[in-house]
């Protein structure tokens, strides 16, 4: 990890093709290049997948099974949300693209809110290879009954893997630019048949219709459960849930009779995004969403309460919190360590039940670790959290932190040192304000005074690395002065997908990090919000569901408790609005940092109201010695990057010029 991150590349392409050539190593140099998808690839290299060898892929087994890999190889990589300064490209927007934090720099997940993407240069444009992929499936679902080696079982995984990806490069494709082009199932015979055909978009529910169906078929066919090996592999239960997901995106405001797009027509007059809400769509979100919480596969992840002598053990729990076990209340789990070794290499992903479509995490963690880590570690911690994000973390007894005293909002240090969870040192430094808060914002935000242990380096002692409190004031120790860019703006990063032992300098240790692209939380939540938007019930098949307030109480208050906080009431719960509101403070703070944010806001239609709010931050201009000055709050509007913008046609990415020529009958996304 050490020498590929520290190694700066001016050339781009070299870099990139060395990913594409390092698929076979993905199991060993995982940690550092990999691919989205969660595939476990062999080489591809060695043939050449056109019309001219069709016919001996699908008479070899191990052909076949690279075929589909070289398909999945062509997945964009969801755990890149923000890449760095040193050519490491973000491959979709959801990182930095969002309100949750800034970067004094542009990347390719940040430039469309500063209105630098437009038709000619849209910055990303995975639009050919998603549908390469497509037509790649097309061919084996086509071509597999050919293939007399594969066993029953096998040809039905095949198959399932194809109909999955298909699904899920449909998605993909649909999740970024909304309405797009079905292809036929009876596969082109070249890619650039495929980029040169004269197709119409498909409305966007045609779309949804097309990727659930193919979701379901994948279902019917996968396993529920992978051996050791092949943990990368989709599943039953990832194709339900992310049919799911796709089906709450499609019930949401932005797709579901959304009359700023009344006018965005197809050539026979239809519109592409439906003009009459249907309550219904949230019924069958709702559906889905129970069918992988009736499957009794998957739970959240949870880690025993820690009980010892040394005063180190878990923190209590507020009064407030119900000390019952877990599912029913808080009392025989650490909550700070059962949501924080989610992601932090803790433990190898496989045997965490919360996982339900996960890969490895290219990266390690939210992009370049350098943009995080205080430069005394070898980082410029550059990576910087609005402080409307920060005061959306509870005080630890459920409170807003809107709610809390002046003396726990104060900018005076706590002045006594503190460890919890075991290894969690809080330093005396720190102060009230990042004090007592809920358990969650010690698992994911590195502020003032933070100590980073960094125990794996081996010179840590002599060094100064170890137990090390990094500062955030100006000049301080978490910046370089000698570059603009590697200085924090607002006084808050991400420490989220760093462990304790994490240490990016030569002799220290990274551990290999998981993403996980769905977990067991967002079917919860998926699961309470869908039901809350139901207006009656809503039946399928053998699955019927309704705006059950028991439902509603008991699947929320799992994700309260695992993050130690007081669960809701009947009575918030019966009220739909308090429960949206509800549920989408939930939503942001359970997945910060995980490239949820970004959609939500979209598919709620919030976005033009969080974005266009100005950038809050403490005050990073004071020195050390002006510290009440450096906690006092601020509005940053001093460069580029803290002077975001939306405007309605960003709701979706605008498609590239190139593709537009190809095809004649496409139209562009509104506004653009």
């Amino acid at each position: 990890m050490g020498k590929s991150i520290m190694i700066k590349s001016d050339n781009n392409k070299k870099k990139l093709g060395l990913l594409g050539k390092l698929a076979f190593s993905a199991a060993i140099f995982g940690s550092i290049f990999t691919f989205s998808s969660c595939e476990n690839y062999l080489d591809i290299e060695k043939y050449v997948y056109d019309q001219t060898t069709l016919d001996s892929i699908f008479l070899s087994r191990s052909r076949t099974e690279q075929y589909i890999n070289g398909a999945s190889n062509l997945l964009p990589n969801e755990s890149l949300l923000t890449g760095s300064e040193w050519g490491y490209a973000s491959t979709l927007p959801s990182g930095l693209g969002t309100d949750e934090a800034i970067i004094p720099f542009e990347l390719p997940g940040n430039v469309i809110l500063y209105d630098e993407v437009k038709e000619t240069d849209t910055r990303y444009n995975p639009w050919s290879q998603c549908y390469k992929g497509i037509r790649k499936a097309n061919i084996v679902l086509t071509n597999l009954a050919k293939n007399l080696e594969l066993t029953e079982m096998e040809a039905r995984d095949f198959k399932g893997r194809a109909y999955f990806l298909r699904a899920y490069f449909y998605f993909y494709l649909v999740r970024l630019y909304g309405p797009v082009v079905i292809l036929p199932e009876t596969p082109y015979d070249t890619d650039a048949d495929v980029a040169s055909a004269s197709l119409e978009r498909s409305t966007y529910d045609e779309c949804v219709e097309q990727i659930c169906s193919d979701f379901e078929l994948a279902a019917e066919n996968l396993p529920s459960d992978r051996i050791e090996s092949l943990q990368y592999l989709p599943t039953k239960g990832a194709a339900l849930a992310l049919k799911a997901r796709t089906q709450l995106y499609a019930a949401s405001p932005l797709f579901n009779g959304n009359t700023y797009y009344a006018d965005w027509k197809d050539s026979q007059g239809r519109n592409f995004i439906s003009q009459t809400e249907d309550n219904s769509k949230w019924g069958k979100a709702a559906v889905s969403f129970k069918k992988v919480i009736d499957m009794n596969k998957y739970a959240l992840h949870t880690v025993p309460i820690i009980n010892n002598d040394k005063g180190t053990g878990t923190s209590p729990l507020p009064a407030n919190v119900s000390s019952a076990n877990f599912p029913d209340g808080a009392g025989n789990i650490d909550p700070y360590k059962s949501y924080k070794t989610l992601f932090d290499g803790t433990y190898q992903p496989y045997i965490v039940k919360e996982y339900i479509y996960y890969c490895v995490n290219s990266m390690q963690g939210n992009g370049d670790y350098r943009l995080i880590m205080p430069a005394k570690l070898g980082g410029n911690s550059s990576f910087s959290i609005t402080l409307d994000m920060i005061d959306d973390y509870r005080m630890a007894d459920g409170r807003p932190f809107s709610e809390a005293t002046d003396e726990e909002k104060s900018w005076k240090p706590v002045g006594q040192d503190k460890t919890f969870s075991l290894d969690y040192p809080l330093s005396g430094d720190r102060a009230h304000r990042d004090d007592g808060r809920e358990p969650r914002f010690y698992a994911t935000i590195g502020f003032n005074a933070c100590i980073w242990p960094t125990t794996s380096h081996r010179d840590g002692a002599s060094a100064g690395t170890k137990n090390y409190k990094a500062d955030y004031y100006y000049g301080g120790s978490a910046s370089d002065m000698n570059n603009n860019n590697n200085r924090n703006r607002t006084g808050y990063t991400n420490r989220k997908y760093v462990h304790q032992d994490d240490c990016i300098f030569w002799n220290g240790v990274m551990k290999a990090k998981t993403y996980p692209i769905v977990r067991y939380a967002e079917v919860l939540l998926g699961y309470v919000e869908a039901l809350n938007e139901l207006d009656s019930p809503y039946t399928e098949g053998d699955v019927s569901v309704t705006r059950n307030v028991d439902e509603i109480v008991k699947y929320f208050n799992q994700i309260r408790y695992r993050a130690g906080q007081p669960g809701i009431t009947a009575a918030e719960a019966s009220d739909k609005e308090t429960m949206r509101a509800l549920i989408k403070h939930e939503r942001k703070i359970e997945f910060a940092f995980e490239g949820q944010r970004y959609w939500d806001l979209r598919r709620w239609k919030d976005a033009y109201n969080e974005y266009n709010k100005p950038i809050r931050g403490l005050d990073v201009s004071a020195r050390e010695a002006q510290r009440e000055q450096f906690y006092t709050e601020r509005i940053w509007n001093t460069e580029k990057t803290m002077k975001r913008m939306f405007a309605n046609k960003m709701y979706l990415w605008p498609i590239d010029r190139g593709t537009l020529r190809k095809n004649g009958k496409l139209v562009q996304n509104p506004g653009w």
